[in-house]
């Protein structure tokens, strides 16, 4: 992941700060610390979900309905941040996915401009097309099966009714699956 530089995600955190309340008081120590450290806001990525992702943490303002504060490693899941701080302290090189709640947050263009995508959720959507695209293949397979029967069905009805031209048109038909089997 990347793109966005430490000099943008510091400014956005500082104007974060400024312009909410957060529920948990702790929390915006934590977010000053991690501006305070150029090499570990190279590691913090601002996410839309952190769902499936290693370290992260969900942060929300008093204007949010959201927990005040997540922290989940391992899915584990806690709600100190003395744990968060001291995991982030004392394993810097691990990358931080920062999930952040609060009022209007989807038109924020402060926060649009940090917010970078869920590397799980590009992996879930080449998994959900390829489950897709099996489906489909066995919906044609089981189409064309239920047709092969049916048309086979037909042959037998034609030849037990003594009805030469119609067994010879299905008779036709039956070939052309053949040879498209090939």
């Amino acid at each position: 992941m990347g793109g966005i530089t430490v000099s943008e995600k510091k400014e956005f955190i500082h104007w974060f700060l400024k312009n909410y309340e957060l529920q948990k008081k702790g929390t915006a120590f934590l977010l000053r610390y991690l501006s305070s450290d150029n090499e570990l806001l190279r590691r913090v990525h601002f996410v839309d979900n952190v769902r499936s992702l290693g370290r992260s943490l969900i942060i929300s303002t008093k204007c949010s309905d959201m927990p005040p504060f997540r922290f989940i490693k391992n899915k584990q899941v806690e709600s100190d941040v003395e744990t968060a701080f001291f995991d982030i302290k004392f394993s810097p090189n691990e990358d931080i996915y920062i999930g952040l709640y609060f009022k209007d947050r989807n038109s924020c263009p402060e926060y649009a401009a940090v917010l970078e995508g869920n590397p799980m959720e590009k992996q879930d959507l080449v998994q959900d097309k390829l489950l897709g695209l099996f489906a489909e293949i066995l919906l044609d397979q089981a189409v064309l099966e239920f047709q092969r029967k049916q048309l086979y069905r037909q042959i037998d009805e034609a030849l037990e009714t003594g009805d030469k031209e119609v067994f010879m048109e299905l008779s036709e038909k039956w070939l052309k699956i053949l040879d498209a089997k090939k």
